[in-house]
């Protein structure tokens, strides 16, 4: 049986922003098979300089992430698409554990496959330590 995602490329103004928040919802939940599924079994990522391959990988490195970065909170926005692809920025915020908060700003180029399923993820991000006082995202 194959994985199916809706909606399917080639993607429409509607239909690319429905992709952009699916993935910032399930993002959000912070739950690494619920993200992973949104992805073809053998999906390429890179995420910062980080490579990664296939379902099994983004899991550990979710888990290890949300471990890290914790009460993660994160906002994506559709900055164009094409067919197949699909280009957001974003920007989230987390703490360490010693209570330092951060902002982590974005870029993803998303490509996927004929059943809505992502096979590539590319993303580049930059962190800016911030005080408490200074977030903008509300948990």
């Amino acid at each position: 049986m194959t994985d199916k995602r809706p909606p399917f490329p080639p993607f429409t103004s509607e239909t690319a922003q429905q992709k952009v928040r699916a993935a910032e919802d399930a993002w959000n939940s912070r739950d690494p098979e619920r993200v992973s599924l949104a992805y073809t079994e053998d999906s390429e990522w890179r995420n910062r300089d980080t490579f990664l391959r296939g379902r099994a990988e983004i899991v550990e490195f979710l888990r290890d992430k949300w471990e890290r970065e914790q009460d993660y909170r994160l906002r994506k926005e559709l900055w164009a698409f094409t067919d197949n692809r699909i280009a957001v920025r974003f920007e989230y915020e987390w703490h360490d554990g010693e209570g330092q908060w951060f902002r982590s700003y974005g870029n993803e180029n998303w490509e996927f496959d004929e059943n809505g399923l992502m096979r590539r993820r590319y993303a580049s991000v930059n962190d800016l330590p911030v005080s408490a006082d200074e977030r903008r995202i509300a948990l």
